[in-house]
């Protein structure tokens, strides 16, 4: 039993928070990556910086994945009885290769500001690809099945759901014209986590009445 002086944590407003502090988080290690390499820079090229921007992204990156973790967690924890195991395991599966995909995407850019030459192409390359490729597309089947498990419960409003689909295809078809796109999911995100938050500031609201 919950003693008086304790009080049971929201899960809305722990989803929201985790989720705000993803995407601030996420999008300046991206923007920090995207500035050490600029867009259509000759691979194994020289980083504009000496590598500094992609070692603070690198201190930035794991902190951003904890608060990721937390988001997926206290999203599920959302979906009470109205879980979908299929859909629940895509949602849950795709979010964490994504995870993992942006880990090993950081790891080899920090490798990267100590290589040169066929090394430091090879490795810009597989940098590229890890993040513009293969993790923006999980996160466009993240996003997916998560927008299919609102629009089955009615969790969300309608036009979310839609905007994210429409999002997510984007990201599907669009993933390799440019690695700015990936700044479309933490934005995504934010959008979530701020509609979380409003909703959970309405909830109080009521209880204190």
């Amino acid at each position: 039993m919950t003693s008086p002086g304790m009080r049971r944590l929201s899960t809305p407003r722990a989803a929201a928070v985790a989720g705000v502090m993803f995407a601030l988080l996420f999008g300046a290690a991206l923007i920090l990556i995207r500035l050490a390499l600029p867009e259509g820079a000759e691979p194994g090229s020289q980083w504009t910086d000496d590598g500094h921007h992609i070692k603070i992204a690198s201190i930035l990156m794991p902190f951003a994945g904890i608060a990721f973790l937390w988001f997926i967690g206290v999203v599920r924890d959302g979906f009470g009885g109205f879980e979908d195991k299929f859909f629940s395991s895509v949602f849950i599966g795709s979010g964490l290769l994504f995870l993992a995909m942006i880990f090993v995407s950081s790891a080899v850019g920090v490798a990267l500001t100590h290589s040169h030459g066929e090394m430091a192409v090879f490795g810009q390359m597989l940098l590229l690809t890890l993040s513009k490729t293969y993790a923006l597309r999980m996160a466009a089947v993240f996003m997916v099945s998560l927008a299919t498990i609102w629009l089955k419960t009615g969790l969300m409003p309608r036009w979310l759901v839609g905007v994210t689909y429409l999002a997510a295809l984007g990201l599907l078809v669009s993933a390799d014209i440019t690695a700015w796109l990936t700044l479309a999911f933490p934005i995504w995100v934010f959008v979530v986590s701020v509609l979380l938050l409003v909703r959970a500031g309405v909830i109080d609201l009521d209880h204190e009445d």
